[in-house]
């Protein structure tokens, strides 16, 4: 990466997350750090309480994040305490799975960082358009990507549930890091598949969209539980502001 001029925007965010309406625990976990542009969503994954154990290691982990000058330090120490989290994981699991998917999403100005493991996700709205800015770690995203499922049909697979990667689960850990260059006005989304798999990718574009990020956040968790909260529901809304506003 190059040394653009920083663009010194102002950051505005606001998160939710629900136990929806089938769950009896809320597995996920959330992290909306403002103040170290650090964004952070969690599914964990496993019974006896393993996932709400699992994102929450995440979580703590991240919590103590400080952000330096140096974009580099920066992702080698995120990529540290996730690493801390998958060895706490691997250690508390018992032989059991405990294990949860990440996407962080951090901002060292003017670029962003996406950092994830499973099928978590961050889109991003900018000029009207939607984006999705991380790809699913799942079995099912394996076969679109290889030709053999549509992308349309991949919530209808019976292996949809299927998960590549995740913080926990493997002997290694396996996070997948890409980096963009912000733009004034950016909208981003970071969510759980609690949110994108009872909302369309449609339905998702029109509310992002909406006038503020508090209201495209309430109608986009309302949308999902409306549908029938079939899973735990976690998402963060996040834009990017000239410093004027």
């Amino acid at each position: 990466m190059d040394n653009p001029t920083p663009l010194n925007l102002n950051w505005h965010s606001c998160s939710n997350t629900q136990v929806g309406y089938v769950r009896s625990v809320n597995e996920d976990a959330l992290l909306d750090a403002r103040e170290q542009n650090l964004w952070v969503v969690a599914d964990g994954m496993g019974g006896h309480s393993y996932g709400d154990q699992a994102s929450k290691a995440i979580i703590d982990q991240l919590v103590g994040f400080h952000s330096q000058q140096d974009l580099q330090e920066n992702i080698n120490d995120l990529k540290q305490r996730l690493q801390a989290a998958h060895d706490q994981c691997r250690s508390h699991s018992k032989d059991q799975l405990m294990g949860s998917t990440v996407a962080a999403f951090f901002v060292h100005d003017p670029y962003c960082i996406f950092l994830w493991a499973g099928d978590s996700r961050v889109y991003r709205y900018r000029n009207h358009e939607l984006q999705q800015m991380t790809q699913d770690h799942s079995l099912v995203q394996g076969l679109v990507s290889i030709g053999e499922l549509q992308k349309e049909d991949m919530d209808k697979h019976p292996s949809s549930h299927i998960i590549t990667r995740a913080v926990g689960v493997h002997t290694d850990l396996d996070l997948e890091l890409r980096h963009d260059q912000i733009q004034p006005g950016d909208r981003y989304l970071v969510c759980s598949d609690g949110l994108y798999k009872d909302v369309t990718e449609s339905e998702i574009h029109e509310r992002l969209g909406s006038a503020t990020v508090e209201e495209s956040l309430d109608k986009l968790v309302n949308l999902a539980l409306e549908r029938g909260g079939s899973d735990n529901i976690t998402a963060i809304v996040v834009q990017a502001e000239n410093a004027a506003h």
